[in-house]
Formats: structure tokens, sequence, C-alpha cells
């Protein structure tokens, strides 16, 4: 029996480990294997390999525990010690045995940097905000990653929510998350990383944001003039604005119960899109 089989004879506990339910383990899994097969023959048949194929060490679990590893790495953010004892293996196998399924559930879920695909008849409104993680201090560059906000350092992305429509008319609003911006460094400001990223909402939908995307096309609240106060009017208008905002902080809120993107990011800065990206499609695949 593998570890995926016993674990799933408790559907409650999988999803508490993993942050999805069995159901949508074994959709992802369909998808995922003749994507692995695709990947393996490459693997095996490259140039240059001196070994036949059949020749080597063979991965010491199937693709199904390896998946279920990657899930709980990213659910629950344990150290490969940890994960190496709970699967029976060597401390220093767990990133060599699902590092190579990242790329393809990045293939599988096809999360956008800056363009949304979706059209106006799918989504109420876009919300852009940026959202910032804590990350290990780097030996170079330390003052680009610093950011004066958190006053520690940081890996930042932008992150599109759109509001999408009711089908039918019935049922309740969800969140999706559309697009995510490649990383950027703790000190860019999000002015900087909208127009870095040069992401924008589907034509007829209204992109919003908050004051820190000041200066772009996007609708903001009206910032207080200096030495004066912002009449009554404005003040409702910019609590409206901030109760349809907040579905932004929603959606991001719910990408961080895998806290891989909450906790202190211990890998390289170079991976962390591939992940955060990973983390959208599970969050699509589960309140979408």
């Amino acid at each position: 029996m593998t570890y995926t089989t016993r674990l799933k004879n408790s559907p409650v506990t999988f999803r508490h480990l993993t942050g999805i339910t069995p159901e949508k383990f074994d959709e992802i899994l369909r998808q995922l294997q003749p994507r692995y097969e695709t990947w393996n023959a490459n693997r095996l048949g490259r140039k240059g390999r001196k070994r036949e194929i059949g020749g080597g060490r063979k991965f010491s679990l199937e693709l199904e525990d390896r998946f279920l590893m990657l899930l709980l790495y990213y659910r629950t953010y344990v150290t490969y010690p940890f994960l190496g004892f709970l699967f029976g293996i060597h401390e220093s196998r767990p990133g060599r045995l699902f590092k190579p399924l990242e790329p393809l559930l990045a293939d599988i879920f096809r999360i956008p940097e800056r363009r949304i695909e979706m059209s106006e008849d799918e989504i109420m409104a876009a919300f852009f905000d940026g959202t910032e993680q804590p990350t290990n201090r780097p030996k170079r560059g330390q003052r680009k990653w610093y950011s004066g906000k958190k006053k520690r350092h940081t890996i930042k992305h932008q992150v599109v929510v759109v509001k999408k429509r009711k089908r039918n008319g019935r049922g309740k609003r969800k969140l999706r998350i559309a697009a995510v911006s490649k990383a950027f460094t703790g000190k860019t400001h999000d002015e900087r990383m909208y127009e870095k990223t040069r992401s924008h909402a589907p034509p007829g939908i209204e992109g919003a944001g908050d004051l820190g995307f000041l200066g772009t096309s996007l609708v903001v609240p009206i910032k207080k003039p200096k030495g004066k106060e912002l009449t009554k009017k404005q003040k409702t208008w910019n609590h409206r604005h901030s109760s349809q905002r907040i579905v932004a902080e929603h959606g991001i809120g719910k990408m961080k119960i895998w806290r891989i993107c909450r906790d202190q990011f211990r890998g390289q800065r170079k991976d962390h899109t591939l992940m955060f990206k990973n983390i959208a499609g599970f969050h699509n695949l589960m309140f979408a």
C-alpha cells in the first residue's frame, strides 16, 4: 500500500495536510502522468547518456507518492529531513524526487504573468495587489532585497485576483488568481511592479488597486491632500472602493494556507516564481 493510498483513507486529514481533496489530487495526477512519462523518456534518451534505457538508479517512490510529498512540502513547509523520515528515504532525496514535478504542474495550471486570459463575460472585476514574503538574507545585493515596509529582506509578486460572474445568476461569486508576475526584489514599489509587468485587465473590465498603484491606469482610492481632509463624499467613495478591492486580500490570503508562500522562503530565489504560480494553480483548483 502506498503512502497516498493510506492517507486517502482519511479525506479530512488528506486535505489538512495537502490543501486539496483526494478527488482533486486524482484529477491533477491524471494530467501529470502523461507529462511525466514524456519528461522521463526525454531524460533517459538524452544525447550523451552512457547508460542504456533501463539502467541506472531507479526512483524509490511511485509518482503518486512523489506528488503527495510535494503537496505536503507546499502545505506544511517542513524540512527535507522531516520529509525523508515520513517517507522512509534519506534526507537528501526529497528535493530530487519532487523537483522535476514542479515545471510539469506549471504546464497544467498555466498561470500567466501579465495577460488575463478571461473574457468580459466571465469576470466582473479585476483587482491588482502586491504581496511580499520574507526570504533569507542574500550574500550580495542585500539593499535591493530589503523591504522598508517589512523591515527585512523579502521577495515580491504582483497578483491579479478576479471576481467571477455567477453561472445562471446562481451560486456564490468565486475568486480566481488570474495572473502572477515574475519575482521582484523587496525594495520594488507596487507601482514599479505594475509598470514593469505591463499587466492589464481584459477589455471592458476596470482594474483596481490600492494607493500603492497611484499614478497607474488602475482605479485607486482618493489620497488625502497634505494638510487637508477628505470630504464626506470622498470618504464614502474610498470605503466603497476598499470593500470591493478587499477580495484581492482574500484571494492572496487563501493562497497562503500553503505555508511555503507565507513562511520565510528557504529556497533559491530563482525558483520562487514557479512555486508561487503552482500555489495559485492549487488555489484555483480548490476555490475558483
